[in-house]
């Protein structure tokens, strides 16, 4: 096969000063601890008058001290697969045995070595192996130059990567395999990218240019394709290559910088959020050097790309520790999100909550499903809380009215994270619905523009009989309502965020959550059903009405929306005879 040519990365620019810090405060005034209520599944604001207030349970700092541990129940949530934060690809213990690479990754490291370079399995995947996770991406690392790499594959596709930088990456039996050789890097101007980089025949000094100790360990066979079990390395290098205890902090289950904390942000900002993003994902702790280090620097955010914040940002969302993570780190993360910061240890001032509203937010966070839309929704759902907040003269707090502000907030916090305009509009529809109600009170009977005919009292020849239309609740008219408007795949969003919301309130104040339950059976059977959500689900179309004599315009539309409403309702039938003969006796306009 022809060689492929790639991107090269552009020049960083001239070399730079690295930032010089002076706060090195511990890591309990960096992240003081703040007394919080253990993870619940949550849910709504105001709630309603049925559920029965409780005194409120709290500390002088205003959370509450009774609110229980429970763990997300991702069971009923096939639709987001199985791979969930409980479970245990995400948190199986570390072993000493790394799984098998693939045999094109394995091939790579032989030819390699065949032809006299050394060669390892390097960074991420290593990691993942080393935890018995599926490693997403397999990269190599060795002492070759780049155009020894692409000698070594000559006939293979290759694409050039990188090669300023020492990489290319070769595609074998469809894997594309990124080869970079042993490399050191100096001056970071913009605290992102290195100003220049060295080649070098040193694997332990390419190590040590890394972020983090669980990224900076290599391995190779010792002398089978099979990983040997817990084998040190050997003098030759083959075996785990670790020199920076990358393995123990495995083991113990912590997020450590390379060397100097201060001296690796300074090198890419970008490695701050990756450290909180690591800690989520893994469900890790943050060695407190490092955390320091991270909330010192943490103003550099700003100097990288919004596209590459907001990567980093939902892959933390996405994390079983993202709870822990974001009431822990907020200050870091409200420099690309600061919409978080007027959330933080905001005291609610109500029975129905016991933590504060950024808190609350995490908790609801945690107990949507690991789904990047929910968790967004989750994260934002109270942003407008902090500008609502009144007080009533018993001195109980209220937010009335704060989902659309709350939207507004988040349409503009990810239209400046440079999220796509789909995913903009989906969260910031969720965040204003998170408050509507599904189970609304039962309207009067009647009074529609287009109710059912009534018959003749003589049962005379004038319009058919319609039959009288099943009597539809208020729940289904409204579940029926909202997936119209929303879609199928939202509207169960929208359920996920009520649900995690009414987990998120006071242990006494959680009931709302179970009605959630019985909303999405409902709407599950009405799926199943295939009932009326939408205009197109209509018995009727356009085609139909004009044949009637409605002329093409707005008063089409209007009537058709009549008849939609009437059905959802349960005035009319979705039967063709009974929607045509409404049609006809409808008013102009059908208002």
């Amino acid at each position: 096969m022809g060689k492929g040519t790639g991107n090269r990365e552009p020049g960083t620019g001239d070399e730079g000063r690295k930032a010089t810090v002076t706060s090195h405060q511990s890591p309990e005034k960096a992240f003081p601890l703040r007394g919080r209520c253990p993870s619940a599944h949550t849910g709504a604001d105001e709630v309603a008058s049925n559920d029965t207030p409780v005194t409120s349970h709290r500390s002088p700092g205003g959370r509450g001290t009774d609110c229980h541990d429970q763990s997300p129940d991702w069971s009923r949530n096939d639709k987001f697969g199985s791979a969930s934060p409980s479970d245990d690809r995400y948190l199986s213990p570390v072993t000493c045995d790394l799984s098998l690479p693939p045999a094109p990754a394995r091939e790579a490291l032989s030819r390699l070595t065949a032809a006299g370079f050394e060669a390892y399995l390097v960074g991420g995947c290593v990691r993942d192996a080393l935890l018995g996770r599926e490693p997403g991406d397999w990269d190599i690392t060795t002492a070759a130059l780049p155009e020894q790499t692409e000698a070594v594959f000559a006939g293979e596709r290759i694409i050039e990567t990188g090669l300023k930088h020492g990489t290319v990456t070769v595609l074998l039996e469809g894997l594309p395999l990124e080869i970079t050789t042993f490399r050191t890097e100096t001056g970071y101007a913009d605290h992102r990218h290195p100003d220049s980089v060295a080649f070098t025949r040193s694997l332990e000094e390419d190590l040590a240019r890394r972020d983090f100790t669980i990224n900076a360990m290599a391995w190779r066979p010792v002398d089978t394709p099979r990983i040997r079990r817990c084998a040190p390395p050997s003098p030759q290098g083959e075996g785990l290559v670790d020199p920076f205890g990358g393995q123990a902090d495995l083991n113990a289950r912590i997020i450590r910088c390379v060397g100097d904390p201060y001296a690796r942000f300074n090198e890419d900002a970008l490695r701050i959020l990756r450290a909180l993003r690591f800690a989520s994902q893994l469900d890790f702790e943050i060695d407190p050097a490092t955390a320091a280090a991270a909330l010192a620097l943490k103003d550099t955010l700003a100097l990288v790309s919004k596209e590459r914040l907001a990567v980093e940002l939902t892959k933390l969302l996405l994390g079983p520790g993202v709870r822990r993570i974001v009431t822990a780190y907020w200050p870091i993360l409200a420099v690309p999100l600061p919409e978080l910061a007027p959330m933080a240890g905001l005291d609610q001032r109500s029975p129905y909550h016991c933590w504060d509203v950024l808190e609350h937010s995490a908790v609801a966070a945690e107990n949507t499903p690991p789904d990047r839309i929910s968790r967004w929704a989750a994260l934002l759902h109270d942003a407008g809380k902090p500008a609502c907040f009144t007080l009533d003269e018993t001195g109980r707090g209220h937010f009335y009215g704060h989902a659309k502000p709350g939207a507004a907030l988040a349409r503009e916090a990810l239209t400046r994270l440079k999220f796509d305009k789909d995913t903009v509009n989906r969260v910031s529809r969720l965040v204003e619905l998170h408050d509507y109600p599904i189970d609304p009170p039962v309207e009067p009977a009647g009074g529609g523009a287009l109710d059912a005919p009534q018959a003749s009292a003589s049962g005379g020849s004038g319009a058919s009989r319609t039959p009288p239309p099943a009597k539809i609740s208020a729940a289904e008219r409204a579940v029926r309502r909202l997936i119209g408007k929303l879609g199928e795949e939202d509207f169960f969003r929208l359920l996920d965020l009520k649900r995690a919301d009414a987990l998120a309130h006071h242990p006494d104040c959680r009931g709302r959550a179970a009605a959630c339950d019985r909303l999405e059976t409902l709407a599950r059977e009405l799926l199943a059903q295939e009932a009326v959500f939408s205009l197109k689900d209509l018995a009727v179309n356009g085609n139909d009405l004009m044949a009637l004599g409605i002329p093409k315009g707005p008063a089409l539309g209007a009537v058709l929306n009549a008849l939609l409403e009437a059905v959802l309702s349960g005035a009319l039938p979705n039967e063709k005879t009974a929607l045509l003969q409404a049609a006809r006796s409808a008013p102009d306009g059908a208002t």
